[in-house]
């Protein structure tokens, strides 16, 4: 009769990989990407602050992180700096955070603050076209007492759409990001919003955390479906545990993680997960990396 260790082997390697996972669990080394096409990245926030660059970035490889988001990088040298930096750590860069789009808004009335933001979110553009990361983070508008919501739809559109040529070139997707902006306040409007665009250069970035006043982030997750191509998790670091989380019904702060992982899994995603929660010490973010290991084998972070 086979040993432990030999029927390991066996039920996970070759067809049975998926069963053996099932019935002994996962067996993998959790610094490496998860089987399932699941990365993991962190936002620079995340990161030690008392270090320099390049030592974030190694504190980040050593806690098992496979990327990181930094903001919008203006200085060509910085830009520079943070291409070496990440490959000698390791590290891709998983996306731009764009900066300036919730103090020069794209639906602002003003002509000069909505041309701060498109200047800014093309900078963005160019970061990641030269550090390889893709795609940019764009909170597409603000709604405000003065600028209505119908308003900051159509303008936030119409600036999008000039931006589109340069994505194309770049190549480099425009992520719009469900925010506390008072606006795209459903999936099925979310969805809307990406699709009327008819470009492959628009995409949603989804935002585990952002919506759990008013909704559940696996329903999202299932009618946004192949629009999303980067996802940010928030509400499950340390610190936020007790006494919002229930183990009856598996929730850390409103959210119901196996049922998130589940939801990912059933739109056939396969990409980032990325941290945007504050930052503390590298024991705070070997800690932070655990919890997330654990989101994306389908469990309870804590």
């Amino acid at each position: 009769m086979p040993s432990a260790i030999h029927r390991r082997q066996l039920l996970l390697s070759g067809p049975a990989a998926a069963l053996g996972e099932m019935l002994l669990g996962p067996s993998r080394n959790l610094a490496q990407p998860a089987p399932s096409g699941l990365i993991k990245g962190a936002c620079m926030g995340v990161l030690p602050g008392q270090m320099s660059l390049a030592q974030k970035l190694e504190a980040a490889r050593r806690a098992g992180f496979e990327g990181v988001e930094p903001g919008t990088i203006s200085k060509p040298e910085e830009v520079r700096e943070f291409r070496e930096a990440a490959a000698r750590a390791g590290l891709k860069v998983c996306s731009i955070m764009n900066s300036d789009h919730w103090r020069y808004p794209l639906s602002d009335r003003d002509p000069e603050v909505v041309k701060k933001c498109v200047e800014g979110i093309k900078t963005s553009m160019r970061n990641a076209h030269e550090l390889g990361a893709e795609v940019v983070l764009l909170v597409p508008a603000v709604v405000t007492a003065e600028v209505g919501y119908a308003e900051a739809y159509q303008r936030s559109q119409e600036q999008i759409r000039k931006l589109l040529p340069l994505a194309k070139e770049l190549r480099v997707i425009l992520a719009v990001e469900d925010v506390g902006n008072r606006f795209l306040l459903s999936p099925m409007e979310f969805a809307r919003y990406v699709d009327e665009f008819r470009s492959p250069w628009v995409k949603a970035y989804f935002d585990v955390g952002n919506i759990v006043s008013s909704g559940y982030p696996q329903d999202w997750i299932r009618i946004l479906g192949k629009r999303i191509c980067r996802v940010h998790i928030k509400r499950f670091e340390p610190g936020t545990d007790h006494p919002r989380f229930d183990p009856k019904d598996r929730r850390t702060q409103g959210i119901h993680w196996p049922e998130v992982r589940k939801a990912l899994a059933e739109i056939g995603y396969r990409g980032w997960i990325t941290a945007e929660i504050r930052g503390g010490d590298e024991s705070y973010l070997k800690e932070v990396s655990a919890r997330m290991d654990r989101i994306l084998a389908g469990q309870d972070p804590v």
